[in-house]
Parts: structure tokens; sequence; C-alpha cells
């Protein structure tokens, strides 16, 4: 019987094993087949995809921002740094590199496009409002503002607004406006998208940029108790 492509191949791969190895040899060569596969956890992530990844580090930065908010407003302990170094988080990874690459490679195509403008004009306004609050709620968490309690007041109520406004900005764009993105472009040119906003990561945040912010807001989760993922889990 005839063997089919797959088959054969197989076949000649451990003949040619046997010739070069000899006797047991057949296993190093293949551990050395497969040692030429390397996989990179970025490699053929396309631009809205890259974009949905990042929103989930925003999405942690706001429970970070939600149990600070809580604390203040139970008149429990809550250290200025972690409202601070979430805020400045925020401002790095959010607004300076991901909303950056949006307004640079994302929102253009569909104004271009005439396609959806309505919606891009208020993510672009929402973009600025965010990030007026950020610097508002860095001033206000600095150790010296953050002793008097109606800043710490303040400052929840301005993390609370952003998360009121996040939280629908990011799901829009997730559930409409990058799913919308493959409609105007062909596949070629979103894949080109998306390696250009990698080199903008590493131009931006660095080598291994976004898993170092994601180590960051870790970091904010388990200071507040928040990070074990098993104590959100319903009680049914």
């Amino acid at each position: 019987m005839a063997m089919d492509p797959e088959q054969k191949s197989e076949a000649t791969f451990s003949r040619r094993a046997l010739v070069a190895t000899g006797t047991g040899g057949i296993a190093l060569a293949i551990k050395a087949a497969a040692n030429q596969t390397v996989y990179s956890a970025d490699e053929g992530v396309t631009a809205p995809e890259d974009l949905m990844k990042e929103h989930g580090v925003l999405d942690r930065c706001l429970l970070v921002y939600e149990e600070a908010i809580r604390r203040v407003q139970a008149k429990q302990e809550v250290p200025p740094q972690v409202f601070r170094q979430t805020a400045d988080l925020v401002r790095r990874f959010v607004e300076e590199y991901h909303e950056r690459n949006e307004e640079k490679y994302i929102f253009p195509v569909f104004q271009k496009a005439g396609r959806m403008t309505d919606l891009v004009q208020t993510l672009l306004t929402q973009h600025k409002a965010g990030r007026t609050l950020t610097g508002q709620i860095l001033n206000l968490s600095n150790p010296e503002a953050f002793n008097n309690p109606a800043s710490r007041s303040k400052a929840a109520t301005l993390c609370q607004s952003f998360i009121r406004m996040y939280r629908p900005h990011k799901s829009r764009e997730d559930t409409v406006l990058f799913p919308a993105l493959r409609t105007i472009l062909p596949p070629k040119q979103v894949e080109s998208l998306g390696d250009r906003m990698e080199e903008d990561e590493h131009k931006v945040l660095g080598e291994e940029g976004f898993e170092k912010c994601v180590a960051e807001v870790e970091v904010l989760e388990k200071r507040l108790g928040i990070y074990d993922l098993a104590q959100f889990t319903t009680k049914g």
C-alpha cells in the first residue's frame, strides 16, 4: 500500500536519523528537529489582538483603583503609593503607549475611510479626559497631599470617574472598533500594523515592556490582597 506524503516524510526522516546518529540516535535527532521550532507569544498577533491584550492590563489597574476606593470609603488604611503607582502605570502604559498607538495607527484608518468617525471622536475626547484625571490623581496621591482626608476622598472620586469612563470605553473598542478594522484593511495591512506597534512597544517601554507592566500591576494587587484569583469565585 502506498504511503501518503506525511507518512513518507516521517519514514525518510527516521532512516536519515539512523544513518546519521547510529543506534539510539533517533531520539536525539527528533529532539534536535523539535528544537528548531521556536514559538513567540507575540508571533502572529495582530494589532486588534495586541490592543485587546493591553486592555487586560488596564482592567487590572481599574481593579486596583476599586479596592483602593473601597478602603478610603471604609476609612481603612491605604498607602498613597497605591494610588500613585497605579496612576503612574496608567500614564506610562495606557496613555503614553497604548492610546498613542490607537491614535497613531488605528483611529486614522477609520477617519480616512469615513467609518465610525463619531465613535473615534468620542474615544479621542475620552483619551484627553483620562489624561486630565490621571494628572489630578497623581497630584493628590503625593504623600503630603494624601495626608489630608479631603484629598484622599477627592482621589477616590477621581478614580471612580476614571473607571466609569474607561470600562465602556475599552468595551466599545473591543467589540465594535477593533473587529471592524478587518473590514477596512486587508489582512497584510492589519499584520503590518501589529509589527509597527510591536516596534513602538520596544521604543517606549523597552524590552519585554508588556511583561514588565504586568509584573508591576501584580505587585500592586498583592499589596492590596487581591492577587489570588480564587478569592473572586462566587460561592453558589
